[in-house]
């Protein structure tokens, strides 16, 4: 177990499973109580195209891996579309730790129709999920931070933010994720602003989206076949990496889980950090449009970022 994060408390969203289980197990490994959290104990359905498909993972066996690990895990059931649980999160995530430093906005719903086809509902789902709730749950869990005198602010972002790539490719024609992209575009505008909004406080925000994609078995039905995928590790310790300095170091970022460790040379770990893991270099295929470094110029102007 590391101590970079002993005393402090993390909140990862939709944590059973894949990316937020990977980014709580890291975290718990540095020594940060990790309150994991999804919107049921058990197994729960995902819904696509109006077909529910069961998916493997629930927030019970993330406590226990990191437990089992030496790490600290507290379960928190809540369904971030729902605006008095997310005010619930955040309150007994305070009652059941005792503080709130660490928020990382992972938890979402990706289905994909192309904009003809959309429903209106799948389209208010998609903006609940990548942008509603990670704006309300950064505003309950600012007060906390604030009174900390710190904190850290992680939103999950995507490379499909970002401009797609021209000519454009097959994929873009009927992949369908059009208002998911958009959203995650919408969340590094608003990371990029909220940083600057919060630098005087010393409430750290940043984005850190795969570079390529991660097999998760909530992605498994969104993936190409014979896509190239990325570990789920180098993701979690760039998160962590978003979450050991003070915001007049490092806020404003957008950042990609296989460019940012690569450009920084920083060490990537397991997940629960015992060893470390063979440097990898973002594929040549990348979306060009990812800075590596992660500096945008929203932030940029007004703080050192490092």
């Amino acid at each position: 177990m590391g101590s970079a994060l002993a005393g402090k408390t993390a909140l990862v969203t939709g944590s059973s499973r894949g990316i937020g289980r990977g980014i709580a197990q890291r975290l718990a490994a540095e020594g940060a109580t990790v309150v994991v959290s999804a919107r049921s104990r058990g197994v729960s359905p995902s819904v696509r195209a109006d077909t529910a498909t069961s998916l493997a993972g629930t927030v019970d066996e993330t406590s226990a891996l990191i437990e089992a690990a030496g790490g600290r895990a507290v379960v928190i059931t809540a369904d971030i579309s729902d605006p008095a649980d997310r005010e619930r999160l955040v309150r007994e995530t305070v009652e059941q730790t005792g503080r709130l430093d660490i928020l990382v906005n992972n938890a979402g719903y990706a289905d994909y129709s192309v904009v003809s086809d959309m429903s209106m509902a799948t389209f208010d789902r998609t903006v609940e999920h990548y942008l509603r709730a990670p704006f309300a749950l950064s505003q309950a869990a600012l007060p906390h931070m604030r009174s900390a005198g710190a904190g850290w602010i992680v939103n999950i972002g995507s490379s499909t933010g970002l401009d797609p790539i021209r000519p454009f490719r097959e994929y873009n024609k009927d992949a369908g994720d059009v208002i998911y992209a958009s959203m995650k575009a919408a969340l590094h505008r608003f990371s990029q602003g909220l940083a600057a909004e919060l630098v005087d406080d010393n409430i750290a925000v940043n984005v850190v989206g795969p570079s390529t994609a991660i097999m998760t078995p909530g992605a498994a039905a969104l993936i190409p076949e014979g896509f190239e995928t990325e570990p789920v590790e180098y993701l979690a310790e760039t998160v962590l990496a978003m979450c050991v300095q003070p915001a007049s170091e490092r806020t404003g970022l957008v950042t990609f889980s296989l460019h940012y460790p690569w450009d920084t040379e920083l060490d990537v770990h397991s997940l629960d950090g015992s060893s470390v893991l063979p440097r990898l270099e973002p594929p040549s295929w990348s979306n060009p449009n990812i800075r590596p470094d992660g500096i945008g110029e929203t932030v940029a102007a007004r703080v050192s970022v490092g």
